[in-house]
């Protein structure tokens, strides 16, 4: 056997034992770490604000002209920005009460 074809048939043989290797760590079943497996995934649990958007979103420009989709929208924007619910924001008006054209404040 010359040089060349010992070669071939030690890399044919080496790409088959990797392919043998990874289809058997795919196959393997993989041991939960301690204090999993109890929980419910985010994705199988209820959610009625995301069931809306994708509503919504399925309403394509529609959505612009309906008011629950306003709403749901309104509330996202809140939450993402932390404003939270209007009961809990402060007394005194929005978070922003300064007006854009008033000059920026120097000190507490």
């Amino acid at each position: 056997m010359d040089g060349k074809t010992l070669a071939r048939t030690a890399a044919v043989i080496l790409v088959a034992a990797a392919v043998t290797a990874a289809a058997l760590g795919m196959s393997r079943k993989q041991d939960k770490p301690a204090g999993e497996g109890v929980h419910t995934t985010a994705g199988l649990m209820p959610n009625p604000v995301r069931d809306g958007l994708r509503h919504c979103q399925a309403l394509g420009e529609a959505a612009l002209r309906d008011d629950g989709c306003a709403r749901l929208w309104a509330q996202q924007r809140d939450r993402f920005l932390g404003l939270g619910e209007p009961s809990e924001r402060s007394a005194g008006g929005p978070a922003f009460s300064r007006s854009p054209d008033a000059p920026p404040r120097v000190g507490p």
